[in-house]
């Protein structure tokens, strides 16, 4: 008698939806930062185009517990190139829009970072 036991095919592939529920994952994280406010989509892509200057194996924003410090200059760093940028096309100021936009720039260059971290080389989250 034949002892081979034919295994039904739902049992073959244990977790079939696995990926179809990451991507669901990412498909709602793009779709909520598509309804950012204009100037918040405008810092985000400037501080995504940064992040991957510095998106390398080993990169400090990999680290088990990146460097606090490091981090905050980083934002200073992202915070005081745009404001050279739009010093160009700006006359006037109001002076606690850049406050306002620091806080934000930490707020996009945090998120990113921990985007960039829950994916893997294929794009697809992992939590």
């Amino acid at each position: 008698m034949n002892n081979h036991r034919i295994l039904p095919f739902y049992m073959t592939y244990p977790m079939p939806l696995f990926y179809q529920e990451e991507d669901s994952v990412q498909r709602d994280l793009e779709y909520l930062q598509q309804m950012y406010p204009t100037e918040a989509k405008k810092y985000q892509k400037r501080v995504a185009s940064i992040l991957d200057k510095i998106d390398y194996e080993g990169s400090m924003i990999y680290d088990e517990y990146p460097d606090k410090m490091r981090l905050y200059q980083l934002a200073g760093d992202i915070l005081n190139q745009m404001k050279r940028e739009e010093e160009k096309e700006e006359e006037k100021e109001d002076p606690e829009k850049w406050n306002r936009v620091g806080d934000m720039i930490q707020i996009l260059l945090f998120y990113e970072i921990y985007k960039r971290r829950h994916t893997n080389h294929r794009g697809i989250l992992k939590f």
